[in-house]
């Protein structure tokens, strides 16, 4: 008679095994959620909006610009180096100042006519955060321009200067670079 006195390790293993991945996924449930989820400001929609509609979109967008174009005026631009070591040419940013800021737009027909009646929407945003987003609706319509006004600025950084136009059934979008030096 064989006498077993060896004790068997394996249930103990299943049993560490199996709290160990309940504690692995826990964790990562725990600080997937605690990430936080930024949003695009593409089209001034939600990423959610503009993916299910991109189509209708970007339809409305090339009628818009086979009619019109939307032009930022009166403002101050800052002369950007070319990097040397970047194929892409850089573009002037508009130069902000600290505390409130004006911006007028146009908006033209083709033939030169200047468009009063659009349905504009201004949203002033950083490139990659919705913490500082002001946003502007209804613009008015003030000396032959669109007219925003008292956009308070505070912290420096980089900008994008955000306009959608709706003239009839058609919708044309602007992004200007722009700059607030510390």
């Amino acid at each position: 008679m064989a006498n077993n006195k060896e004790k068997t390790y394996w249930p103990h293993m299943i049993l560490g095994f199996l709290a160990l991945g309940i504690t692995l996924s826990y964790w990562t449930v725990k600080s997937a959620s605690s990430m936080p989820v930024q949003e695009s400001n593409n089209f001034m929609l939600k990423y959610q909006v503009a993916d299910m509609n991109i189509n209708e979109i970007i339809e409305r967008k090339q009628a818009f610009d086979k009619h019109y174009t939307i032009n930022i005026k009166d403002v101050e631009t800052m002369e950007m180096k070319d990097n040397i070591h970047s194929k892409r040419k850089e573009v002037d940013n508009v130069k902000l100042v600290q505390g409130l800021n004006v911006f007028n737009y146009t908006i033209e027909a083709k033939d030169g006519t200047s468009i009063k009646d659009a349905n504009v929407t201004f949203l002033l945003t950083q490139p990659h955060s919705v913490k500082e987003d002001k946003l502007v609706e209804n613009i008015p319509f003030v000396n032959g321009k669109f007219h925003v006004s008292d956009i308070n600025i505070s912290k420096p950084g980089r900008y994008t200067l955000q306009l959608r136009a709706k003239v009839g059934e058609t919708i044309g979008y602007s992004e200007t670079a722009a700059y607030l030096k510390p």
